[in-house]
């Protein structure tokens, strides 16, 4: 039986919620002036926002644009801040909802998840396939297409419908769904709203489910629109190439990247998540080791300098750390105790 959302739509737009979502969303954005503008009034802000949820005026604004590299090209939709409190007041509600139905191996935007667990559970399950290094263990990698940029309105409206019947919620997450779109009338998420990081797990996690209980995958991990199958069996991992293609198309809209399809061995080295993966041991892909190196020396400050020691301790990277030391240091940065953040490598 399909677990229901139970709380209500009051629950939501409810004066302490948005409050408490205020908390939450101005953490470390108190400097910016459009937050600055919204905090002067914030009572009357907070009360016309309510007020215009509770009677279905409220209407969603739009969205400035902006381009960042963060390794490739991406595009960012930044909404007003009133839009961007309620985007908090509704994750604050469905979060944990959704988060108690998604599978184990769905590692992007979740609590307690992240990047380093997912590489962490990527290395267990090749000790697994591969009898702990003594069998061949084939991986399939797969990205799909302008995955943001595709994402169906009217898809996930449905998806969220099966577990959602409160039709006030409906109409307001439809709101926050429909103010978006990329060429294309009812296609795309803004990757910048907080909503849109939920969304995508949950439009997902149909395929998360036909992974794991009509392809049986018992290995497999997903990390945004990066997945992974482990198999010691390649002619199985090949035909099921074909089938995921057929449900993310038919299912979901989405498609296969043509060219990020791929099976290897591990022992060939698997590139997944910044990292490239051997049998015994893992190592910093070339592209994100420049990039490193460049943000070190664009921003040599000791929170750059020991942000990147700690994403550098998940793998095999004693020389990049001694070059990002150096880097730092002939950039201007004094870090403490470097000896001893080197040692463990």
């Amino acid at each position: 039986m399909r677990m229901k959302f139970i709380h209500t739509f009051e629950d939501i737009i409810g004066l302490e919620n948005l409050l408490e979502a205020w908390g939450e969303f101005v953490k470390g954005k108190r400097g910016k002036h459009d937050v600055q503008e919204f905090s002067l009034h914030l009572m009357d802000n907070i009360f016309k926002l309510h007020a215009e949820l509770l009677h279905h005026t409220y209407r969603h604004g739009g969205y400035q644009a902006f381009n960042i590299c963060d390794p490739k090209p991406r595009n960012i939709h930044k909404a007003r801040v009133r839009d961007r409190l309620l985007h908090h007041a509704i994750h604050r509600k469905l979060y944990p909802f959704f988060d108690k139905i998604f599978i184990q191996d769905s590692y992007s935007c979740r609590v307690d998840k992240g990047t380093h667990k997912a590489l962490n559970r990527f290395r267990n399950f090749a000790y697994k396939v591969s009898k702990n290094n003594t069998r061949a263990c084939w991986v399939l990698k797969c990205d799909i297409r302008k995955f943001f940029a595709n994402i169906n309105h009217t898809t996930l409206m449905k998806i969220l419908q099966k577990y959602i019947r409160d039709k006030d919620i409906i109409w307001l997450l439809e709101e926050v769904i429909e103010s978006f779109s990329v060429g294309r009338i009812d296609v795309g998420l803004p990757l910048g709203n907080l909503t849109s990081q939920l969304f995508v797990n949950v439009y997902m996690n149909e395929f998360d489910q036909f992974a794991k209980h009509r392809l049986k995958a018992r290995y497999y991990i997903r990390y945004a629109d990066d997945f992974v199958l482990l198999s010691e069996n390649k002619e199985l991992l090949r035909k099921q190439i074909n089938l995921i293609g057929i449900f993310l198309k038919e299912k979901l809209s989405l498609e296969l990247h043509p060219h990020k399809v791929s099976i290897k061995s591990l022992a060939s080295g698997i590139d997944f998540l910044g990292w490239v993966h051997f049998s015994d041991h893992r190592v910093l892909r070339t592209q994100t080791k420049r990039r490193v190196i460049r943000r070190v020396r664009a921003h040599p400050t000791p929170e750059t300098f020991n942000s990147y020691l700690g994403l550098l301790r998940h793998g095999n990277t004693y020389k990049i750390r001694l070059g990002i030391q150096r880097t730092f240091i002939l950039s201007g940065g004094v870090p403490n105790n470097v000896d001893e953040d080197l040692s463990g490598a």
